[in-house]
């Protein structure tokens, strides 16, 4: 039987269908003669539950293991839930454990974590609702950013990370070097000699793909440049970013109006994309995090973009 994505059968799995899923338990309810896990595959916002009978073999060792981040592989039938909130749940015919979690040190339990608790367990806070909406919204942005241009008939271009541009001072920079810096070799003047580095001058991480991008456009008229940059402005701010990823269009015999046109469809193909692939994550983010942002979203998508003049 092969494995299927939680988010496939949440949204179009049928009764009496055999499944199996991989994951990891979120919640576990006991009752008597009977229990209730759900479990996430990273897939989606929702969980799956899953019914376990005490008729199944080793019922109560089971239990025993069956933590919050515990992984797991099920197999089942698919019925319809008598409970509220889902339209479908697994019922339990084989149950394997391939890794417990001990419910005395695993740091997420079923409550609210603050995002300063979470930036302590980095290896674990991807499989929260917060941070697991985050990087599923990413993906479907960076899918949505490729279909936009190559459906365009642009080129994406790789540009270098490591760089001895400056790219017309766009912001400070990262040095990069492999000099021993206990032993750094100089110049008759004492000052460092970057001749003896690995790339025989001094090297940045870079600040853009934007000089090398404008010599491409120059043979393939256009192309973009999707990858992470670096700054090293040291401003401790939500607005600046030591590192983030950017999006660098080029075109060739293009005017303002062009790349006006374009910078609107771009974001209104983003926003569209977003919303149809992600619709829980958007809804978990505009009642977690930001109210405005469904609004925000489909006021982007629906409405034209002014133009202004400038001088």
């Amino acid at each position: 039987m092969e494995k299927q994505r939680i988010v496939d059968i949440l949204r179009n799995g049928q009764p009496d269908e055999s499944v199996l899923i991989q994951g990891w338990v979120r919640t576990k309810r006991d009752l008597k003669g009977f229990a209730f896990i759900e479990v996430n595959d990273g897939s989606s916002l929702a969980n799956l539950q899953v019914v376990l009978k005490a008729e199944m073999p080793d019922y109560e060792a089971l239990l025993k293991q069956l933590n919050t981040g515990t992984s797991v592989e099920v197999t089942g039938v698919l019925v319809p839930s008598q409970g509220k909130g889902q339209r479908i749940e697994l019922q339990a015919q084989t149950v394997e454990v391939y890794g417990e979690a001990d419910p005395e040190t695993y740091p997420l339990q079923k409550k609210r974590h603050s995002f300063e608790f979470l930036r302590t367990i980095g290896h674990l806070r991807s499989r929260t609702n917060s941070f697991g909406a985050v990087f599923r919204v990413r993906n479907a942005c960076a899918t949505a950013i490729h279909h936009f241009f190559q459906e365009r008939g642009f080129l994406w271009v790789h540009t270098p990370i490591i760089t001895q541009n400056d790219c017309e001072g766009a912001g400070e920079l990262f040095a990069v070097t492999s000099l021993d810096l206990n032993k750094v070799p100089r110049t008759k003047d004492e000052k460092v000699d970057y001749s003896k580095d690995f790339f025989g001058g001094k090297a940045y991480l870079t600040v853009s793909g934007q000089l090398e991008a404008e010599v491409m456009a120059m043979a393939f008229s256009n192309v973009y440049t999707f990858g992470p940059t670096f700054r090293a402005e040291n401003s401790n701010t939500s607005r600046h970013l030591a590192e983030f990823w950017m999006v660098e269009p080029e075109m060739a015999f293009c005017d303002l109006k062009g790349d006006m046109d374009l910078a609107e469809a771009f974001l209104k193909h983003i926003f569209k994309y977003v919303l149809e692939t992600c619709p829980e994550d958007m809804e978990f983010f505009n009642q977690r995090i930001d109210n405005t942002v469904l609004a925000t979203a489909d006021n982007i998508i629906n409405n034209q973009f002014e133009r202004i003049t400038y001088t």
